[in-house]
């Protein structure tokens, strides 16, 4: 059975469950580069305000059959654009961050795009490649979810 996704601007009443997904160990580990403290509530709602308030920001709530799966986005660092998704854990490995970023692609017509993903995350980089991004470099960064420095591949839609 197909499932039916869509992706639609973010409402107030997403933050609740974003920040549910947030407290997910595990998927705290695979993204890596998260909050300081995802149990933080007063940081979550304040980083969601700037995020929501900015708009140069594009934030999409993720929805499959009518429940809120995750978030999708595309935001401004220096001068470039990057994407960045969040698939709640127990929807993982469905294909849906796959169709979500390429919902978003859809949206979001700047080229190029970027993007960053632990080394070790192959499922963000399995879904990156099929949306069409190629890894273009390297870099190391602290990821606060693991408490050390971890390299990523930094990656790019092309024009």
């Amino acid at each position: 059975m197909q499932s039916d996704l869509s992706i639609r601007p973010v409402r107030p009443d997403d933050l609740a469950v974003f920040f549910r997904m947030q407290l997910d160990p595990e998927a705290n580990r695979m993204a890596a580069f998260t909050a300081p403290d995802p149990a933080d509530r007063v940081a979550f709602d304040r980083h969601w305000d700037r995020v929501l308030a900015d708009p140069r920001n594009r934030a999409w709530a993720v929805v499959v059959d009518g429940t809120v799966v995750g978030n999708v986005l595309s935001f401004p660092v220096d001068d470039t654009v990057e994407v960045s998704y969040w698939i709640d854990r127990p929807h993982w490995g469905r294909g849906h961050a796959t169709a979500a970023l390429t919902a978003l692609l859809r949206e979001v017509t700047v080229r190029p795009l970027h993007a960053r993903a632990a080394k070790d995350n192959l499922g963000s980089l399995s879904v990156l490649r099929k949306c069409g991004f190629v890894v273009c470099g390297e870099d190391r960064a602290y990821a606060e979810a693991r408490g050390t420095e971890v390299e990523e591949y930094v990656l790019t839609l092309p024009a």
